[in-house]
């Protein structure tokens, strides 16, 4: 029997079920087209005592971040929103050049890089060593490990307690979510602060954004469940941010439980917003399937239309939540003719499961096609300004999510 990791309780409720798929990020060369792929399932279930709703960890981490092709920086909306927080988290904190930040899964740099500019000692943790090495280039320490208790005691007696400590799209990555937290309380000096972003699960439900499920993906959060984690690990919200990043995020601050003070009404607003759409019970959970059912029949008649029209469609973008759309949706080369992406670690390569090859973004001028399937939906306004070009040979773009929509 599965068991909850906050609580500890049996895990036999179902939240979605998405049937089997393989790892998102496990790209594949031309040689490994002809050989075997592992497909885990993706079944994600809620806790029906804490209401923790989550994956279970069928892909060590391990094995998931040891080598991973995800490099922050390739976006530039996202680049200016991590300088947009340095900048207000200088000013909220009152950081300068006595301080000293962490950020956890600081990937290749993207954020700690306006921190080293702003000559604000900083230190980056990153479990992938290609990725961290990117960060190096940049000018970002960055230290090779999977935080947890641990290893973040050991990190602050060597570097010092830190004045911030940031955890960025990263607390739905770790499979052992509670030592994770307590990571972050060992590494914030009591006097620090610690800033989460994480996707919300009310907007992941209300805009049926399904495809952020994955196997990298180990739990999906209210801000309630989020308290309850790190109320384990000694750490209380003190405020909370809604963010527009991901299809609808939350950057909460917390400090240390024995200095907190009462949260603030940005708190009581969310967790009310919640209750309201029925987050705090595990009836309010039900109905996901059927909305994300939904979804896919809308794609995949598109796509069929299309190619029963003569009609060529390409993709714009390999992101890992694509990944889980398409093997979801069944959807393979022959309706879906190549993905491009400007990341050069993916050209070449193909999308696992569906075989789907990635080319460089200048693959669409040259084969123009009529519709161009825009993958990562979150960066739609940036990308809709990337591709305007597409408009001079008719051509349109698409996204599946929240709904269909040709534009």
């Amino acid at each position: 029997m599965r068991r909850c990791r906050l609580c500890g309780a049996p895990l036999s409720q179902t939240f979605v079920d998405l049937g089997m798929s393989p790892p998102c990020e496990s790209y594949l060369d031309v040689a490994q087209l002809d050989q075997g792929e592992i497909f885990y399932p993706l079944h994600v279930r809620i806790c029906t005592e804490c209401l923790l709703v989550q994956l279970p960890a069928y892909i060590p981490a391990e094995d998931i971040f040891g080598h991973y092709a995800y490099f922050s920086s390739f976006s530039d909306s996202w680049v200016r929103h991590a300088e947009t927080f340095v900048e207000q988290a200088i000013d909220r904190l009152g950081l300068g050049s006595e301080s000293f930040v962490v950020e956890v899964a600081s990937n290749d740099g993207y954020l700690l890089q306006h921190a080293v500019a702003r000559g604000i000692r900083c230190l980056g943790i990153e479990p992938a060593a290609n990725v961290a090495e990117a960060a190096e280039e940049r000018g970002v320490p960055t230290e090779v490990l999977f935080l947890g208790e641990e290893t973040g005691a050991k990190l602050a007696a060597e570097h010092g307690p830190a004045d911030l400590v940031i955890a960025n799209n990263v607390f739905a990555h770790v499979p052992d979510i509670v030592d994770f937290s307590k990571g972050l309380r060992a590494l914030v000096a009591d006097s620090g602060q610690v800033s989460i972003e994480i996707p919300h699960l009310l907007r992941l439900i209300q805009g049926r954004e399904y495809d952020t499920i994955y196997h990298e993906h180990f739990s999906y959060v209210s801000l309630l469940t989020t308290q309850r984690v790190l109320a384990a690990a000694g750490l209380s919200v003190v405020d909370v941010e809604e963010l527009p990043t991901h299809g609808g995020s939350l950057r909460t601050w917390s400090v240390p439980t024995e200095h907190a003070d009462d949260p603030s009404h940005s708190v009581a607003e969310v967790l009310g917003a919640e209750e309201r759409a029925g987050l705090h019970s595990l009836e309010g959970h039900a109905g996901f399937a059927n909305a994300v059912a939904e979804v896919r029949n809308d794609l995949v008649e598109f796509l069929v239309s299309c190619s029963r029209e003569g009609k060529r469609v390409a993709a714009y973008g390999a992101p890992g939540k694509g990944n889980t759309l398409l093997n979801h949706c069944g959807i393979r080369s022959d309706l879906l003719e190549f993905s491009v992406d400007r990341n050069p670690y993916k050209h070449g390569k193909f999308l696992p499961g569906t075989h789907i090859p990635i080319h460089p973004v200048e693959a669409l001028e040259q084969a123009k096609p009529d519709y161009v399937l825009v993958m990562p939906w979150n960066l739609r306004r940036e990308i809709a300004e990337q591709l305007d070009y597409v408009r001079a040979w008719g051509g349109q773009l698409v996204v599946a999510l929240p709904r269909l929509e040709v534009f």
